[in-house]
């Protein structure tokens, strides 16, 4: 392959693994914790952007180096291990693609006055139909740049309309009054925990990019991904931070709906829409395609098929939408799971890069270990200090 087209699947990776991240669950944590805690919202995203980028980093690598899913690498460290990570982030993965179904739904719902539920299957079919297309690698990496790039233009429009304290956020940023280890542990989550990370390192491993030779390329796009990860973050941060500064209640039903229809009226709200169809059915196809690629070394049958896998994993999803509802309450809390997910995911890689059966001759710098290991430590202690909250 020459480097253009390398680089071309480089930046769907990077996309895909955004897209997976800015899902209805982000737009919705964004504008609770933009509420809660106010312009000290942006110390949170600044603390988080560093863990994302240390946690991102590492596994990327150690996944290109070892040139195999994360699962396969797992059951190396420790037999079986693979086959706990896999059942965890599937599992994560499936609920957190109902609230994905149900924030496409409730975006078309928006836009196009069909119910949530009518909303919710057709996102679902235009989903189903890039992997039903030959070129399925191709129709993802297209799909998910230019629901990135859409997502990220409607809320620097928001974001600008909404008229936010950017002196005030910018002081709080670094000098915080509000602090939560929910919201820490629920962003980071959000953005790198579960199955978000592994979208894009997966993805390149499908696109034959592995290999220690692509190290400075997979370093891009690894920062690459959180960088546009966090730039729709600090975007819909400061549209929230506008909004409520002017005084705006958001509704606990669905808080980003305010930010958006309090910032430009009416057409806000259909801006909002269109955001939320994008996060959402973006979102299908990064935790459907993810998901299932945990699964899919574990028989032949489900490699042959992997395809058909991901559309019957599409299709349970959304039914299970239609039959239960109800996603704003999942869509915290699953991310907050995924947050408990990534020291362990991450505690694995960082073994594994220490181990010659799996990474060959490869020196994993001294200073990604340390920083990882704090990162793990960092999220152990966050995950306990977000319960101890929680038990209050």
């Amino acid at each position: 392959m020459d480097k253009k087209y390398n680089w071309s699947v480089l930046i769907g990776a990077a996309f895909l693994m955004a897209s997976s991240a800015i899902g209805p669950g982000f737009l919705t944590q964004t504008a609770v914790f933009t509420a809660q805690l106010g312009a000290s919202f942006g110390f949170v995203i600044l603390l988080s952007v560093v863990l994302d980028a240390i946690a991102q980093l590492n596994i990327w690598r150690i996944i290109a180096v070892a040139d195999k899913p994360a699962q396969d690498i797992a059951n190396q460290v420790l037999p079986g291990l693979g086959y706990v990570i896999s059942f965890l982030v599937f599992l994560g993965g499936m609920a957190f693609n109902i609230g994905n179904i149900a924030g496409a739904g409730l975006g078309l719902n928006v836009l196009l006055g069909v119910s949530v539920g009518q909303g919710a299957v057709m996102s679902a079919i235009i989903a189903i139909g890039i992997f039903i297309y030959r070129e399925t690698g191709k129709a993802m990496d297209a799909f998910a740049k230019t629901m990135g790039m859409l997502k990220i233009l409607l809320a620097l429009f928001v974001a600008w309309i909404s008229k936010p304290p950017l002196v005030e956020a910018v002081v709080r940023s670094v000098n915080p009054t509000h602090f939560s280890f929910t919201a820490v542990l629920t962003v980071v989550g959000g953005t790198v925990g579960g199955y978000i990370t592994f979208a894009g390192a997966h993805r390149l491993l499908d696109a034959g990019q592995g290999g220690q030779q692509n190290l400075p390329a997979i370093n891009k796009g690894a920062l690459s991904a959180i960088g546009l990860a966090s730039i729709m973050r600090i975007l819909l941060f400061i549209a929230a931070l506008g909004v409520i500064t002017a005084g705006a209640k958001l509704d606990p039903t669905n808080p980003a709906a305010t930010v958006f229809q309090f910032a430009g009226g009416a057409a806000g709200y259909k801006i909002f829409g269109l955001v939320m169809w994008a996060a959402g059915t973006s979102s299908v196809v990064g935790s459907a395609y993810t998901s299932v690629s945990f699964i899919k070394t574990f028989h032949p049958l489900i490699l042959k098929l992997n395809r058909q896998v991901i559309i019957v994993f599409i299709t349970i999803s959304c039914i299970i939408f239609l039959l239960i509802g109800k996603p704003v309450k999942i869509l915290i809390a699953v991310g907050a799971i995924n947050g408990l997910i990534l020291p362990l995911a991450l505690g694995i890689m960082l073994i594994a890069a220490y181990r010659s059966k799996i990474i060959a001759n490869y020196k994993q710098p001294l200073w990604l270990t340390i920083a990882g290991g704090l990162v793990v430590s960092t999220m152990i202690w966050m995950s306990c200090g977000a319960i101890m909250q929680l038990v209050k």
